[in-house]
């Protein structure tokens, strides 16, 4: 295991901040930093918003005394450094950069968009302060070092808290542990409902707001080193549930998206398109995420010192999730068969699986699954704080069951979905997370754990591909049809450990996090093939990095 000091994983994490897949910036601030040309570009951190919508700066140059450009020769979490530390960036405050020098004769050059460039002698520093609306302020400042001391504190008490893992796995963990400080945002818009709570979003490049699937997974890395974030992320998904009882797809500055009215106009024409009657835009559909909401509070709860507080706060939250459960048998189930089914591709979180090419709703196996093990956790957690009937959740719990084994075929190996109550032929690794309940068969567990083996479906280089790869809908490159991902890879390993296969959850495990350092990052998604970053995916995402730290500290002890 590593003893390292705050300091040194902070360096270990540099060695990752390229400005290009992973930029500068600063827990809680809106503005990232990327390399452009000798310099580098700054951007506003936006709900929606792509990066060529929020430009503050087209460009920041260091040049020296003829007004040559001075390279960037090493950036940290802290600092960037030109010149070979001649000159420094470092953020004065969420809104605001200071660029300062330790020698006379540097100036900078910049261009403050749709402006012309200027220039000036950096002397003791130049700050860049940037307002709401995205104007920036320029301006003399003295307080440079006192900047940079203020910026490298707040990064290595970040770093302090990171987990201390297995040497392999240390530096990426460091990374990963990086990436969900620099994800940190504040949502002070919602300050009056919640409090001063911070939002660790999957990414500041556009996505800036706390979807209620990626809260579950980043608190559960969070948990390992920050508790007390990894809180507020549960707190923010389930502090904003619908009078029925459904929970809101995305928790943003300006409130919430919980139904196809919250989408822009395209998307419900699309909608309307697809030619479901529940796809009608005059009838708003729920939007959502899957029930894993259980799952992520037991897990954060285990990680907590037990206590009333504790307890209570668990016990609040309980109370949301089980009106979340009831809403899914009470208002998705669409076709009114006992087995509820996602109305829109959004509540899936598999949002272009081909699972969803053809009618909509879905009747779809992972979410079956999910229900069945949320039933589950709610039972065991009536049984802890006698909050609940117990015997109520394992009788739903046993009747959704049921109904997911009704979508076993034998014939093909597979648990299939169906739209609008017909078959999908297409093998993705949805049907692979019955394994989550623990209760299946032993010849349909041993089919599907046969499954991960074999080249025509889930036996590729890099982990599991989210369809099989010898499946028509397969695509190496293409989102959610063929790619690897973090989160289902960890799901499954999850369901292999549940249904009785912890030799097969360990090794999914390893080679999970030997992805993550193979493809240099915690991307969004990978190539099955290549085990390299897929070339639409984002980088330093979320809960890939969360999932990181959670399987190095599991792998570590």
């Amino acid at each position: 295991m590593s003893g390292l000091e705050s300091g040194a994983l902070s360096a270990l994490a540099g060695r990752h901040l390229d400005l290009v897949r992973a930029p500068f910036t600063l827990p809680s601030s809106r503005l990232i930093v990327f390399r452009e040309g000798d310099g580098v570009r700054v951007h506003t951190s936006e709900y929606e918003r792509g990066l060529d919508e929020c430009r503050v700066l087209d460009s920041l140059m260091v040049v020296d005394a003829a007004k040559r450009p001075a390279p960037i020769t090493a950036v940290l979490p802290d600092r960037i450094e030109f010149a070979g530390g001649e000159v420094s960036l470092v953020f004065a405050g969420p809104e605001t950069l200071s660029l300062g020098a330790a020698t006379p004769g540097w100036s900078a050059r910049w261009t403050i968009t749709d402006e012309a460039s200027e220039t000036g002698p950096i002397d003791d520093a130049l700050r860049f302060e940037v307002a709401t609306d995205r104007s920036v302020r320029v301006e003399r400042s003295p307080t440079h070092d006192i900047d940079a001391a203020a910026a490298r504190r707040r990064w290595l008490d970040w770093f302090e808290k990171c987990p201390r893992v297995r040497d392999d796995l240390q530096e990426m963990t460091a990374f990963c542990w990086w990436v969900l400080g620099a994800n940190i945002v504040s949502l002070p818009r919602l300050r009056d409902r919640l409090g001063d709570v911070r939002a660790v979003v999957p990414s500041k490049i556009g996505y800036v707001g706390l979807w209620q699937w990626d809260a579950y997974f980043i608190a559960t890395g969070l948990r390992h080193g920050d508790t007390a974030l990894a809180r507020e992320q549960l707190d923010l998904a389930f502090g904003f549930p619908s009078a029925n009882g459904q929970l809101p797809d995305v928790v943003h500055e300006e409130g919430v998206l919980a139904t196809s009215d919250d989408l822009p106009v395209a998307d419900r024409d699309r909608l309307r398109r697809a030619g479901s009657a529940i796809a009608d835009p005059h009838a708003p559909v729920p939007l959502t995420k899957p029930p894993l909401a259980a799952w992520a509070l037991r897990k954060v709860l285990d990680t907590l010192p037990r206590s009333s507080e504790s307890d209570a706060w668990a016990q609040r939250h309980l109370a949301t999730i089980r009106r979340s459960q009831d809403w899914w048998f009470s208002h998705s189930d669409l076709d009114g068969d006992g087995m509820p089914e996602y109305g829109h591709p959004y509540s899936s979180g598999l949002d272009d699986s081909p699972i969803f090419d053809g009618p909509l709703p879905t009747t779809a196996p992972d979410l079956a699954a999910y229900l069945v093990l949320q039933d589950l956790e709610l039972a065991r957690f009536a049984e802890e704080f006698g909050d609940a009937d117990p015997a109520a959740h394992h009788a739903r719990a046993a009747r959704t069951m049921a109904g997911l084994q009704d979508l076993w075929d034998p014939a093909t190996g597979v648990f299939h979905a169906r739209a609008a109550g017909e078959l999908v032929a297409s093998d993705a690794i949805v049907g692979l997370m019955p394994l989550l309940t623990g209760s299946l068969p032993g010849d349909v567990a041993r089919v599907l754990v046969a499954a991960l083996d074999e080249p025509t479906r889930y036996g590729t280089p890099w982990g599991l591909p989210t369809v099989a790869a010898g499946d028509d809908d397969f695509s190496p490159e293409r989102m959610w049809r063929g790619p690897v991902w973090i989160n289902t890879n960890v799901l499954v390993a999850e369901g292999l450990e549940t249904s009785g296969y912890p030799e097969r959850a360990r090794e999914l495990r390893e080679r999970t996090v030997a992805l993550v350092i193979h493809g240099g990052g915690p991307h969004e998604y990978f190539n099955p093939f290549t085990g390299e970053k897929a070339r639409t995916a984002t980088t330093a995402f979320g809960w890939s990095a969360a999932l990181f730290v959670d399987l190095a500290v599991r792998l570590s002890g």
